[in-house]
């Protein structure tokens, strides 16, 4: 349903602004199973709005999510870490990156 009806990203931008961490939370996970068919664009907003609560399970559902997409778009991944790293966890960075370093490895 989130793939076809456009309000959905709406209202998991409303969720990012929520000061339920339930919430937020569902709004990060909302597109984690969509590989190619994630909106990046959307991810985005979702992930920056989200950034800086200081919260562990926020912190680690950023990661999650990252990490998840990563399977699909690395490099997509790997430059919004690079981008955002100073606002973000380490906590988000170990989970963002971990298929990152293993994808690296591999390749040398």
């Amino acid at each position: 349903m989130g793939l076809r009806d456009t309000r959905i990203k709406q209202e998991m931008i409303l969720w990012t602004k929520s000061d339920e961490i339930w919430i937020k939370r569902a709004a990060i996970d909302h597109q984690l199973l969509y590989k190619e068919k994630t909106d990046t664009q959307l991810l985005e907003t979702i992930l920056l709005n989200c950034l800086g609560s200081h919260e562990f399970f926020i912190d680690k559902a950023i990661g999650w999510a990252l990490r998840q997409y990563s399977k699909t778009n690395p490099r997509w991944v790997e430059s919004f870490v690079k981008q955002h790293h100073t606002a973000l966890s380490s906590l988000t960075i170990k989970e963002a990156s971990k298929y990152l370093t293993k994808k690296k490895t591999c390749e040398q």
